[in-house]
């Protein structure tokens, strides 16, 4: 008799899952069959998959990465131009100019900050580098009426270092384990469907189920051996013939429950 398989869910890194538990869901909903036996089980589904999507999304990315990324780009252009402003006086015949700007291209040197370093280590280090420009080199930045390029660049900075705080603000507001409960419940439902899904081809005949099952079976075995690294039978009738396995959670990604399954 034709039944759905088994597959170790928590075995699956976090994209391949949301992937694999939205291509089963994807398919529930289109078997006409099965959208209208299983709805109850479809619809549990599919709010545990949109949970799982939004609390995926946010794991990678926050709201205010594009914000920072635009502050950064901001500040990068506003330095690149003071560093040009600068180096434009050095040649200049004009004794006190020249030497004011030699004395402030020597404190670029030394600071030597790169727009492509890392975005907390380039805003700390422009913290101290403005901050000698507002003090001890102030005299050579009047002097050279580079004053708007460091107050712009410092609001720059400021923005940067604010919406970075922000954002370290916003993932603590994310409760811990976000990802890893809304993984569980797509467990739960999933396997609750699977089940019904078996069931009904135990009880009303496999016929108008084969097609369904035939699929998630074609599924698992894809998912087992080019994600797991599993062997796994060819997708067939029955869909079993696999041990149960143990869970292994994989590097840098979160696992489902920490527990798992070993089926289904």
């Amino acid at each position: 008799m034709k039944e759905i398989g088994t597959i170790s869910l928590g075995r699956l890194n976090n994209g391949a899952h949301f992937l694999y538990v939205s291509n089963v869901l994807a398919r529930a909903e289109a078997d006409g069959k099965v959208s209208t036996k299983a709805a109850t089980q479809i619809a549990a589904l599919k709010a545990a998959v949109a949970q799982e999507d939004k609390d995926l999304k946010l794991s990678q990315k926050s709201l205010l990465t594009d914000d920072i990324a635009e502050a950064d780009h901001d500040r990068d252009l506003l330095l690149g131009g003071y560093k040009q402003a600068v180096r434009g006086f050095l040649n200049l015949p004009v004794e006190n100019m020249a030497q004011a700007a030699k004395v402030l291209n020597q404190h670029i040197i030394d600071y030597d900050i790169d727009p492509q370093a890392q975005l907390d280590k380039e805003t700390g280090l422009l913290v101290n580098f403005i901050a000698d420009l507002e003090g001890k080199y102030a005299t050579q930045v009047a002097a050279l009426s580079l004053t708007p390029f460091v107050t712009n660049l410092k609001e720059a900075n400021e923005r940067v270092r604010t919406l970075t705080a922000d954002r370290t603000e916003e993932r603590m507001a994310v409760s811990v384990g976000a990802l890893k409960q809304s993984r569980k419940a797509a467990d739960d439902a999933y396997r609750t469907l699977v089940k019904w899904v078996n069931a009904l081809a135990l009880i009303e005949g496999e016929a108008e189920y084969a097609s369904f099952i035939d699929y998630v079976n074609t599924e698992i075995t894809h998912y087992k051996r080019e994600v797991i690294g599993q062997k796994a039978d060819p997708a067939g009738t029955s869909g079993g013939g696999d041990t149960p396995d143990k869970p292994v959670t994989p590097p840098g990604e979160g696992s489902g429950d920490g527990s798992d399954d070993g089926e289904l």
